[in-house]
């Protein structure tokens, strides 16, 4: 990392309590992420051509945190002021064989003087330069631990490599979280299972909230919203959502259904209901 232990050691008695408050981004334990980090990998993306319009309505639907670029959260953090985590991770469509190696792209220190109350870092288990990605998430969830910075561990079991063990209904995404855990993160974001049972042995993996990524591509509203249901129903922490939500016609009431179900335990009728959905 690129700064001292003493600059870091002053650096955190100068930090802001709420920044280093994880309940103020998963009240209870529990959380409705929005991840809008696509732009970098992948653009023109719908939903995300004006970030500003789109993080002002995520922010009115109530999101408990926003994950974005450094860049974005510099330029519209105050929107969502104590909700921005930065991605400390990047790749884009362009990289050819190297398309799922995430390189580190920013420090925990820059984050918060770019205004992020936490960071993220993305591993993708099996692909060639897993031991690389490895390597970032241990050393950028030292300077968290030391910063008292919430971490998301971003973790994918995807890569060509990947070796599931024999038996193992996750398909690697209790592998997953445990890697993230034992790295020091707060927070493990990870692929839903197909069901309550495999999920539920994902949760029992870890002890700290297991958020699910987005459902199926073409998945309708009521799909999304009934395995959100299903992974709370499995122990999970909440969601890290990105295209079901920003690709929606109208991404404050997907919010607001989601927090129904996240936080209020509610159905996914009565969620879409309440959320005018």
């Amino acid at each position: 990392m690129a700064f001292e232990s003493y600059g870091k050691a002053c650096l955190f008695h100068l930090l802001p309590q709420s920044m280093s408050d994880l309940e103020v981004l998963l009240p209870g334990g529990r959380g409705v992420w929005i991840p809008i980090d696509h732009g970098l990998s992948d653009f023109p993306s719908k939903g995300l051509e004006n970030l500003e319009e789109l993080i002002a309505l995520l922010a009115v639907g109530g999101a408990d945190a926003i994950v974005a670029q450094k860049g974005v959260v510099s330029a519209f953090g105050d929107l969502h002021s104590g909700h921005m985590v930065a991605h400390l991770s990047a790749s884009t469509r362009h990289a050819g064989a190297r398309t799922t190696e995430k390189v580190l792209v920013g420090s925990v220190e820059e984050s918060i003087r770019r205004g992020a109350a936490g960071v993220s870092v993305q591993v993708n288990m099996g692909a060639p330069t897993e031991p690389d990605m490895i390597e970032i998430m241990g050393s950028v969830s030292e300077d968290c631990n030391l910063l008292g910075v919430p971490l998301l561990g971003m973790v994918y079991p995807r890569g060509e490599n990947l070796n599931i063990m024999d038996g193992d209904i996750t398909g690697g995404a209790a592998h997953a979280a445990r890697l993230a855990f034992e790295l020091g993160c707060d927070v493990v974001k990870t692929k839903w299972t197909g069901d309550i049972e495999s999920f539920s042995l994902v949760c029992n993996s870890v002890p700290i909230p297991v958020l699910i990524a987005g459902g199926p591509a073409g998945a309708t509203t009521l799909e999304i919203l009934t395995i959100v249901h299903q992974a709370m129903s499995a122990g999970g922490g909440g969601v890290c959502m990105g295209r079901q939500v920003f690709c929606h016609d109208h991404p404050d009431r997907m919010v607001r259904a989601l927090r129904a179900i996240v936080h209020d335990g509610v159905d996914v009728v009565e969620a879409m209901a309440s959320a005018g959905l």
